[in-house]
This record gives structure tokens, sequence and C-alpha cells, in this order.
């Protein structure tokens, strides 16, 4: 289980990284609208439950997979 987790948290530290460069267009990258989406499968199901609560935003796209990495943590360690 360490191993998923640890995998896990690679690919959403790259996906928070490609957020930031298409956010603000480092390395001469385009600003693009479309740069948080790697961040949607990671957060799933939490990202589509918050959107139907009326919490859709950036910060939720972005938090989301946090919830994820905290359960694959959880039974990492039980």
């Amino acid at each position: 289980m360490k191993w998923l987790f640890m995998v896990f948290v690679v690919l959403y530290a790259l996906a928070l990284f490609l957020l930031a460069v298409g956010t603000f267009g480092w390395f001469g990258q385009e600003q693009d609208p479309l740069s948080g989406v790697f961040l949607m499968p990671l957060g799933l199901p939490w990202n589509i439950l918050g959107d139907r609560l009326g919490l859709g935003g950036p910060l939720l796209a972005i938090l989301s997979p946090a919830i994820n990495a905290a359960i694959l943590y959880w039974l990492w360690k039980r």
C-alpha cells in the first residue's frame, strides 16, 4: 500500500505543478484554462460531490485529491 500512496502523491504533485505552469505561464508556456484537467481524475469522487453541493471552484479541484491521499495514507498505516 505504501507504493500506491507514493505514486498517488507524485502524480498529485505533478498535476499541481502543471496547473501552476499553465496558470502563470511559466517556462514560456501560454496561459491555459485547462491546465488543471489532470487534477480532476485524482480528486474523484470528491470533486463531483462538492460540485453538487454548490462548492465548485478552483479550491475544490486543488484540494479534492488531498482527501484521496489522506485515505490512502490511512489505509497504508492501518
